[in-house]
């Protein structure tokens, strides 16, 4: 019946079933969702109910007790002695996802490595040669498939495909890179002495860690309640997501503080990961500070943590530049006396006059927007308190330190059901076009972006905007407003009483606007990769298909490297690329020490993947506390 309670009525159905003497059984798909079930039913006065790990179990579990299983059933079945229940037939049908074989990180980035003819590649015995191509050459009467490479003075090397592990690309920074000589002893002279200096990285790497390893971090459990915070959420988790938010809940039940960087794409729900982190912290007693780099972002984060923690005794306050001075006095003094559990807020939160009760948990949220003076804030803040990092392009250096094993990461590369990839079209700018593709979106009901580089291109645009385009309704955002205007004009938008909103980069954090599906920006040659990613991330989050127009000067040639961004933007329009942009990014921009500065150096000697490898290894051989040659 409709408003009625399922899990009343399978309680009474249950009874009815255990008064008929038959054992009943409810198949869970997984383990999480048995968990979770169970804590349900018991909250809903199943008191009889445990699980079983086999059918011998469940015939060993004295009649009237329900067991719970994990079964993939779809539908339920009866016998004469028992009756078995679906999870799917108490909840309804769910959309389920074909599980794909887990890839480790390190697979990404080897499928990113596809070569083209004139690449740069480092074997791993001969050094640094130009790949030239596939050949497939005669041994001894037998095809074989070999990649064909040249080395300095002409010199040429045959490999076979089966042994392309041995190759490695030498990164995009590829001026100035010398080929090495076949045969010649200077390629192994380089490694050696290479190997000696990654190898004093690698220590201090894992001095570093070490350190976070021997502190005493508080040890959360995970409270009962979890279960029904869990079931607000509104979609399935995607494969990835359920195994990041294992991985958070493991770290902080270890006994050491967390640090974990969980890089999944622009809307693939890395903000569920942080709500559930959140929920096991302030129900275990502790202060959870959110820290995001915009006020806008804050805005929304605050709504959609009020929104889920509905009904629990659970303080949240934001502290960002929209928010009255006197109420951020209130949520200090609040968070002193700790009658405030999760503060929510942007780089305000990181100055020296906030104090906390008893911060339990960081979350920090885009990492790559904070200045160095507010990452060494955040590093002081994180002595001992669990941190969990979500990005969707990591900055590069992060990114180093995850792949090496120093930070735990977790990547969400699965999107969520029946989301479509951003289209992405770089072209000059033409006034047609852009009339076009804004009335385009208009006439479908949807709403569009303006993204322009600075705040004195905005006069220029609007100006344009209602000359050629006279029939949407253009908002004006960007940072140097007063922040109640700014807060208006995003709630406009947010109402659709704008159809395009004018802004700087205001809006490239993380907001969610599922009705805003095209995106146009002004002069993209002036943004950095990360910046051109996230904000084509702003659009395409609902199941439409979302247009991203990104327009050049005509007639103005690009330099190169503003060329080379483009490029690989469009070449990345599937989706869950965030990670594979890091790598390019990684690779266009350097790698910039984990350290120190002088990394680069050493990369443009061996090129970048050999050197991650060597990295890697030699922090893996230090762990393990062998002092052979790495």
């Amino acid at each position: 019946e409709e408003g009625g309670n399922v899990f009343a009525a399978f309680r009474d159905h249950a009874d009815a079933l255990g008064s008929a003497g038959k054992r009943v059984v409810v198949a869970c798909w997984s383990r999480g969702s048995l968990e979770r079930l169970t804590a349900i039913l018991r909250e809903n006065g199943v008191a009889q109910i445990a699980e079983a790990q086999t059918w011998d179990a469940v015939i060993a579990n004295a009649p009237g007790i329900v067991s719970t299983v994990v079964l993939g059933l779809e539908a339920g079945f009866q016998t004469p002695e028992f009756a078995v229940i679906s999870e799917q037939d108490i909840l309804g049908d769910r959309l389920v996802r074909r599980t794909r074989k887990q890839r480790r990180a390190a697979d990404f980035i080897a499928e990113l490595s596809s070569l083209a003819p004139g690449d740069l590649v480092v074997h791993v015995d001969h050094g640094i040669g130009r790949f030239e191509g596939l050949r497939t050459i005669e041994v001894q009467g037998a095809p074989h498939d070999c990649l064909f490479l040249t080395y300095h003075g002409g010199d040429r090397l045959f490999l076979p495909v089966e042994n392309i592990e041995l190759l490695s690309r030498y990164g995009s920074d590829e001026a100035g890179a010398q080929l090495d000589r076949l045969g010649g002893g200077s390629w192994q002279a380089r490694k050696a002495k290479l190997k000696k200096r990654i190898r004093d990285i690698a220590e201090k790497l894992i001095k570093t860690a070490a350190a976070r390893e021997l502190k005493q971090g508080e040890v959360l459990q995970v409270p009962d309640e979890y279960g029904e915070f869990c079931a607000r959420f509104n979609f399935q988790e995607t494969d990835d997501q359920a195994a990041a938010i294992d991985a958070v809940e493991e770290d902080l039940m270890s006994g050491r503080p967390m640090d974990r960087l969980v890089c999944g794409d622009v809307g693939f729900g890395k903000t569920e990961v942080a709500l559930r982190s959140a929920f096991v912290a302030a129900m275990n007693g502790k202060q959870v500070a959110i820290v995001v780099p915009t006020t806008l972002l804050a805005r929304q984060h605050f709504a959609t943590f009020k929104d889920r923690f509905r009904g629990y005794p659970i303080r949240i306050e934001q502290a960002s530049r929209m928010v009255s001075r006197k109420q951020i006095n209130d949520t200090k003094k609040g968070m002193e006396d700790g009658q405030v559990d999760i503060v929510i807020g942007t780089h305000a939160l990181l100055s020296d006059g906030l104090k906390f009760r008893d911060l339990g948990l960081l979350i920090i949220d885009e990492e790559q927007h904070f200045g160095v003076k507010h990452k060494e804030r955040l590093k002081e803040m994180r002595a001992n308190v669990h941190v969990l990092t979500l990005t969707a392009t990591p900055i590069p250096r992060t990114l180093q330190m995850a792949l090496s094993g120093v930070r735990e990461l977790s990547l969400i590369a699965t999107p969520p059901l029946d989301r479509l990839a951003v289209r992405t079209f770089i072209s000059p700018f033409d006034p047609v076009t852009i009339r076009e593709t804004l009335l385009r979106e208009h006439f479908r009901g949807g709403q569009s972006f303006f993204v322009v580089p600075r705040v004195s291109d905005i006069e220029e645009i609007a100006e344009f905007l209602k000359e050629r385009v006279p029939e949407v309704k253009v908002g004006i955002a960007h940072g140097r407003m007063a922040p109640g205007q700014l807060e208006d004009v995003m709630t406009a938008f947010y109402d659709r009483a704008y159809d395009v909103l004018l802004s700087t980069t205001i809006v490239e954090s993380g907001l969610d606007i599922p009705t805003a599906n095209t995106l146009v920006v002004h002069r993209a040659d002036m943004f950095g990769l990360a910046q051109l990613y996230q904000l084509r991330g702003r659009v395409g989050r609902s199941k439409q298909r979302a247009y991203a127009l990104m327009t050049v000067p005509a007639g103005k040639v690009l330099t190169p490297a503003a060329e080379k961004r483009l490029q690989v933007l469009q070449s990345l329009d599937s989706l869950g690329a965030g990670f594979s942009l890091a790598s390019h990014d990684l690779d266009i921009r350097g790698a910039g020490n984990l350290i120190g500065e002088e990394q680069s150096g050493h990369i443009r000697e061996v090129g970048f993947e050999l050197y991650q490898e060597m990295l890697e290894e030699a922090v893996a051989s230090l762990r393990q506390g062998s002092d052979e040659d790495v």
